[in-house]
């Protein structure tokens, strides 16, 4: 009787290990804007830095970047416009605890926000 017990129970707490392991979400993106301390065109250069802080891999990760301008052009395979949101990456996957870097020229400095994202299966 007790091993019909045991089984259940082992195999809940594993699935709720597994799932555990890969609840990432928007929350897990996060995003830093610093100054550069150069000037482009007139115009403050920021540094930006787009963390994802989950153990799995996020792709599609679109921005909201609502009047998004640079003084400097912004290399189109690392962030691209289309609309009101921008695309990180061409819509490729941000590996786990894995960054990527670009910066631009404006004043003020935007507020980028992550507004969707994809995880890519198999999660670690």
């Amino acid at each position: 009787m007790e091993r019909t017990f045991t089984y259940p129970i082992s195999i809940l707490f594993l699935t709720l290990i597994i799932k555990g392991s890969c609840d990432c979400s928007l929350n897990n993106i996060n995003i830093g804007t610093r100054r550069s301390g150069r000037e482009i065109q007139g115009k403050p250069e920021w540094n930006v830095t787009v963390i994802n802080n989950c153990s799995c891999a996020q792709s599609q990760i679109k921005l909201a970047c609502k009047g998004f301008q640079s003084a400097e052009s912004i290399d189109p395979s690392v962030l691209s416009m289309t609309g009101d949101s921008c695309i990180l990456i061409n819509g490729n996957p941000l590996n786990g605890f894995a960054t990527v870097n670009f910066s631009y020229a404006w004043d003020p400095p935007f507020l980028l926000l992550p507004t969707s994202s994809v995880l890519v299966a198999p999660c670690s």
